[in-house]
């Protein structure tokens, strides 16, 4: 039986950008990874490898409305820090508060363009 998503594999032209925007903006650490023959990194989340990055020489195709995966999203506390850091970063963002749900996403994209959002309980928004 399924337990849980394991991580999101993201493939990148520009590795360093994406392991800084990861670990500078989102807190995620670099962290052990098998010694494959390609370039890249795995970053930690509270002790578990959650996005594993890949660099490749080209670019992946840009965002595209039709594509399969639309966004992935990663659970977190404190919105008012994470919000400063975006504002101090200047990344842009949009809040959406869930309908019928108590939960506040703050939706951006990274470097190479892919979707993600920041879910925070609604009861830890004022942390």
């Amino acid at each position: 039986m399924l337990r849980r998503l394991d991580h999101v594999n993201l493939r990148t032209a520009q590795l360093q950008r994406m392991i800084d925007f990861y670990c500078g903006v989102l807190g995620l650490t670099v962290g052990a990874r098998p010694d494959f023959n390609f370039p890249g990194a795995w970053l930690y989340c509270d002790g578990f490898p959650i996005v594993h990055l890949v660099g490749v020489s080209d670019p992946p195709v840009p965002y595209r409305r039709d594509q399969q995966l639309e966004h992935f999203a990663i659970s977190a506390d404190d919105m008012t820090g994470f919000l400063a850091i975006l504002q101090r970063e200047g990344i842009p963002y949009h809040r959406v508060d869930v309908p019928g749900m108590p939960i506040t996403q703050i939706n951006l994209h990274d470097p190479d363009g892919n979707h993600l959002h920041i879910d925070f309980s609604q009861d830890s928004t004022l942390q």
